[in-house]
């Protein structure tokens, strides 16, 4: 999960540092959907993970909401 919390911590910044996170994000992605079973009984919450960090990013570098 080392990837998931570097990804978390930049996500987390003021201001976001968003290339880096999204760094962190791609080599979990690479990880978790590269090894896909091979991974054991770990791969769904893993993948789940992943999605989750991925909506943050998505949320994070969208730009705010108009009021």
């Amino acid at each position: 999960m080392g990837l998931f919390e570097l990804a978390a911590i930049h996500l987390s910044s003021e201001p976001p540092r968003l290339k880096d996170a999204q760094l962190a994000i791609d080599a979990l992605g690479y990880m978790v959907e590269g090894l896909g079973d091979r991974i054991g009984e770990h791969h769904d919450t893993l993948l789940a993970a992943l999605g989750n960090i991925r909506l943050v990013y998505v949320q994070k570098s969208s730009p705010p909401p108009v009021s």
